[in-house]
């Protein structure tokens, strides 16, 4: 049996390797609008609460590439106040099953439901949160996706994480058929800040976010649930769900997780949010850079020019971008002047985006 640490040591070169091994589709994130509530919201489980009757449910989830309606229904509230970014998170499921209780053990083993936050937008140093049925928690701190050599601190805890189950049917009981669950959660924008004066709550601004649903088909052995095997005695793959479709069997690609945007306004008024032409100019800036990494998988070398790995122009809302590639020691730069903003966008081989006034 592999230690946990191993485990992550092995899905970052599984991730690595199969990012780009796979046949990528096009996708457009998602936005949603989170309002802000004045009364905090107990974390019980149910979905009863005055505010999350004004809130709006997401889209439902999609499968993970963006192509096949899942088998269940799952949909999202978001809300937040001065203290927490509140999270409502509805599944249908006719068997309800756990079996994992100790906190931060691989809790996609199990049917869970799990959070992705990128605070500041630039793909790294980035959260995500796992829960299953029996309300056991895995959360971690990723310092870069699993596409580069990264870090991931699995001791990393959401100190001050509320978060309640409450289940349509009854737990572990193979004998009937369950409507699903309902899973709530607050989390603290504490844990997101960066140095002791940070003022990380984001008012009247966006961070990119993406939900999934990890669920497995099963067998009931001696009463109890367990994932299914096939005849070799391997466990069947799971299913991925998602909220913002991403193209690839891969929630570890920050860059196409949807727009949550933060509103001053209480629940119950309207506020609208666009994605902006800035935006648009890193999606295509990321398209560089999976080109150049498609390039160096292919012939070990860095291209040197842009016209090696993108022979059409690049336009955004009709206007034509002039990006610059510059190759160095240690990797690569490719660099745009936004025709919107005049200020340079750089990315850099690892895939972080970096903003030049």
């Amino acid at each position: 049996m592999h230690s946990r640490g191993k485990l992550l040591s092995l899905f970052a070169s599984f991730f690595s390797l199969m990012t780009y091994a796979q046949a990528e589709k096009e996708v457009s994130p998602k936005s949603y609008v989170a309002y802000k509530t004045s009364k905090e919201i107990v974390i019980d489980g149910d979905e009863a609460d005055k505010a999350w009757e004004k809130a709006s449910w997401t889209t439902p989830f999609i499968d993970i590439e963006g192509v096949e309606k899942p088998k269940y229904k799952t949909q999202v509230k978001m809300l937040w106040d001065d203290n927490y970014y509140y999270i409502l998170a509805k599944m249908e499921e006719p068997h309800v099953w756990a079996n994992l209780r100790q906190r931060d053990t691989i809790i996609f083993y199990n049917n869970d439901f799990e959070v992705f936050i990128d605070p500041d937008n630039d793909t790294h140093n980035y959260y995500e949160l796992e829960i299953n049925a029996l309300n056991t928690a895995w959360d971690l701190f990723i310092n870069k996706p699993y596409r580069e050599k990264n870090t991931v601190l699995n001791d990393w805890n959401i100190t001050g994480l509320k978060s309640a189950v409450k289940i349509d049917g009854t737990l572990n009981n193979a004998s009937d058929t369950d409507k699903g669950w309902t899973l709530e959660i607050a989390i603290p924008w504490s844990v997101y800040k960066t140095s002791y004066f940070d003022n990380i709550v984001p008012k009247d601004k966006f961070w990119r976010v993406n939900f999934s649903r990890v669920n497995w088909q099963h067998d009931v052995v001696n009463g109890k649930y367990e994932r299914k095997k096939d005849k070799e005695g391997k466990f069947l793959p799971e299913y991925n769900w998602v909220w913002s479709p991403m193209g690839v069997i891969n929630m570890h690609e920050p860059e196409k997780w949807a727009y949550v945007y933060f509103s001053s306004k209480e629940i119950g008024e309207q506020d609208s949010f666009t994605i902006s032409q800035e935006e648009k100019v890193k999606w295509e800036l990321y398209t560089l850079y999976r080109a150049q990494k498609r390039y160096f998988e292919k012939n070990k070398s860095w291209a040197k020019s842009l016209q090696s790995i993108s022979k059409k122009n690049i336009i955004v809302e009709g206007k034509t971008l002039k990006p610059i590639l510059e190759n160095h020691l240690s990797g690569f730069n490719i660099s745009v002047k936004s025709p919107f903003s005049n200020k340079t966008l750089i990315i850099k081989e690892d895939g972080k985006i970096i903003t030049n006034e």
